[in-house]
């Protein structure tokens, strides 16, 4: 099993949204970033865990928990000319774009980005690292329990 901070814009989608969802399950669309999208093809595996993490807003953390609940698979919005994520170069023979099943575990308390940033267990997490902006980010299973824990 693996471990996985997934960065979610709230106004696009938040921990919220996520519960009111059928089956409380979403697919994590909108990939446009190479390494992103092969943790998704090459690493996410059903079951693996995840860090619902809101990004860009007033105040960015950890928002809820979830799971990947299907493996990855063509991400549509990248065959749609009318939204903001199509890519003109996928096809459906060829789609460059996949997304992932994410299903919602439990919404929690909101756990801050500052917060994180005053733990020295959570100092090696990619997403404490300068300049990373990847919204999804593998997690060490220690970062995950203490961050859980203080939930």
């Amino acid at each position: 099993m693996r471990y996985w901070l997934m960065k979610s814009e709230p106004s696009d989608v938040s921990i919220d949204d996520l519960a009111a969802m059928p089956d409380q399950s979403v697919a994590w669309y909108g990939i446009r970033n190479y390494q992103a999208r092969n943790f998704m093809r090459d690493q996410m595996k059903v079951g693996d865990k995840v860090l619902f993490y809101h990004s860009s807003c007033a105040e960015p953390g950890v928002a809820g928990l979830a799971r990947v609940s299907k493996l990855a698979y063509p991400d549509e919005t990248q065959f749609d000319p009318a939204n903001k994520y199509f890519d003109p170069k996928a096809t459906r023979e060829n789609p460059r774009w996949l997304n992932v099943d994410v299903q919602l575990v439990k919404k929690t308390r909101l756990m801050p980005l500052a917060e994180m940033r005053g733990y020295p267990e959570l100092a090696n997490m990619r997403l404490m690292q300068r300049g990373n902006r990847l919204s999804i980010t593998p997690v060490d299973p220690a970062e995950y329990d203490f961050i859980v824990k203080h939930l």
